[in-house]
């Protein structure tokens, strides 16, 4: 495994963080049982992978405990959030701090390393920022948890307003968790030169989507983008849009490409990667710490792709508000 250190937070974490929430949930999703997904994030533990990310309505929590009952708490990174809007009404300081106890029950520990505000929308921000946050301070000098950060509403926010605005003030937020991905590079130019300059960590999400895993999206997904004016016809393969990242001395997949394309991009601390399944862990790990990808083929995402914002950014129910 390799290591790196999240922003000004200090905290040394893998590249590879494992995400228990998503589609799979750590295989929740699939209809696995809580100790079966604590086996799949103990195998993440004992593979070097230090960053574990989980949530209070990912509904994952519980079997983070599980995992982490025996190692040492200084050895892992844990991660956790509340949303702040419920049933469309903002929560309250007092019902956040609630759902911070809950959270560190769920996970059988004294303190999470580092607490996020989840999905937040720009018209929540200047709440979250100025009413939330100042709350949730004096709940960490209490030791509950250790480091501030925020997270995006990326499918209903592709252009990254939320995040945008919320660069503009690093000294509110330690880590960011943000969307991006080989088609949605919006925060290449918009968020990693700020996040960089001032020392928030940044963890990404949504590196690897269905576009580019379910077999035959991501043709449909290219030729709507062609009809609509958004991708130039010249230059694209239809049936494998893809294709070129695919050779000898490059990818070995696009998943394979997906997690390379993010993990050596200047900004990004760790990479997300969820599973239900052993067997993919370890091949997701094994792409996020190969080699970058050969500077041509990234040129050649940056040339097609980079004016794209919102590729692909689809929600699982259970992470909305």
């Amino acid at each position: 495994m390799e290591y790196t250190t999240l922003g000004r937070t200090g905290l040394k974490v893998s590249v590879a963080g494992l995400g228990c929430g998503g589609n799979s949930r750590v295989g929740l999703g699939a209809g696995r049982s809580m100790e079966e997904a604590a086996t799949v994030i103990r195998a993440a533990i004992d593979r070097g992978v230090s960053y574990i990310d989980t949530a209070r309505n990912y509904g994952t929590e519980p079997a983070v405990g599980m995992a982490i009952k025996g190692v040492p708490r200084d050895s892992v990174v844990i991660s956790t959030k509340s949303i702040i809007r419920e049933k469309g009404e903002l929560i309250t300081p007092e019902q956040l701090a609630i759902h911070l106890d809950e959270s560190l029950q769920h996970l059988g520990t004294d303190y999470t390393d580092v607490y996020f505000l989840h999905g937040v929308a720009l018209r929540d921000y200047e709440y979250a920022r100025d009413v939330l946050a100042p709350a949730m301070l004096k709940e960490r000098e209490k030791g509950k948890f250790r480091h501030l950060g925020i997270t995006e509403p990326a499918a209903s926010d592709p252009e990254q307003a939320s995040m945008r605005r919320a660069v503009d003030d690093p000294e509110a937020w330690e880590v960011m968790m943000l969307a991006f991905h080989m088609m949605h590079q919006t925060a290449r130019e918009h968020i990693f030169p700020k996040t960089q300059a001032g020392g928030i960590g940044t963890v990404m999400m949504y590196v690897v989507r269905n576009v580019f895993s379910k077999p035959g999206l991501l043709q449909e997904t290219v030729r709507g983008l062609i009809d609509s004016g958004a991708l130039p016809a010249d230059g694209i393969d239809l049936d494998d849009p893809l294709g070129f990242l695919v050779h000898e001395g490059g990818a070995e997949s696009v998943i394979d490409a997906a997690y390379r394309f993010t993990r050596h991009q200047p900004g990004a601390d760790t990479v997300l990667f969820g599973t239900g399944n052993v067997d993919h862990l370890a091949a997701n790990i094994e792409s996020i710490l190969r080699p970058p990808l050969p500077a041509d083929d990234v040129a050649r995402l940056h040339d097609l792709f980079s004016a794209l914002t919102g590729v692909g950014l689809d929600m699982p129910d259970h992470m909305r508000g």
